[in-house]
């Protein structure tokens, strides 16, 4: 199977390939959900993942759901307040 690297010039996706792209991301995102984050469970994945969508995108959207992780913890579990001076 080969997979094509999208370039990382800026390019602007027609909306059949930002489609994939999404559907990708999704895929790649529910198959780490399925698998307690464990990424090496999930390498197909992320290969047609990045190679459907921009490099610029696949950083965003890698920074998106670590931050929805994140935010998601914060609501479940709190968090403490720093000590302020």
């Amino acid at each position: 199977m080969k997979y094509n690297i999208m370039s990382s010039k800026e390019e602007f996706l027609s909306k059949n390939e930002r489609t994939k792209c999404w559907s990708s991301r999704d895929h790649f995102w529910e198959c780490l959900r399925s698998n307690n984050d464990k990424a090496d469970k999930c390498t197909d994945l992320r290969l047609i993942y990045e190679s459907s969508c921009p490099v610029q995108w696949v950083k965003h959207f890698d920074r998106k759901y670590n931050y929805l992780k994140f935010k998601e913890k914060m609501e479940k579990d709190g968090y403490e307040p720093l000590n302020e001076k």
